[in-house]
């Protein structure tokens, strides 16, 4: 009796693995083996680095919009804080954007928030 070889699901779910390796080197993308192990880790570090992209870029914001409070005369955590008082409700992505693309209105909100405080 001829031995049982799972025929087509089966070579249907590593023929889907393996495009998945494609543009992987060496074994890594023409052995199912190795070809499951690599594109398993490939997901974990997918997911994982999409959680630390966001953290990434907040903190890219973060350091640019300190560098611009400090062409302004204040730091960080105090343009927050006055900003808070203010009832200014701008991110900090829209904060960083504007810190570098258009330094002028960046340095209007920063007196804005400035004043309302002192009032």
């Amino acid at each position: 009796m001829p031995r049982a070889k799972r025929g087509y699901k089966a070579r249907r779910r590593r023929k889907k693995m393996l495009d998945m390796a494609e543009g992987f080197t060496h074994r890594r993308k023409n052995t199912v083996r190795r070809g499951y192990e690599a594109v398993d880790r490939a997901k974990r570090y997918a997911y994982a680095h999409r959680k630390a992209r966001k953290r990434d870029f907040r903190a890219l914001w973060i350091a640019r919009i300190g560098a611009a409070c400090h062409l302004n005369g204040l730091n960080y955590s105090t343009l927050i804080a006055k900003l808070s008082d203010a009832k200014i409700q701008l991110d900090r992505k829209i904060l960083s954007d504007l810190a570098i693309f258009d330094p002028a209105a960046f340095t209007a909100v920063v007196n804005q928030a400035v004043a309302a405080r002192a009032a």
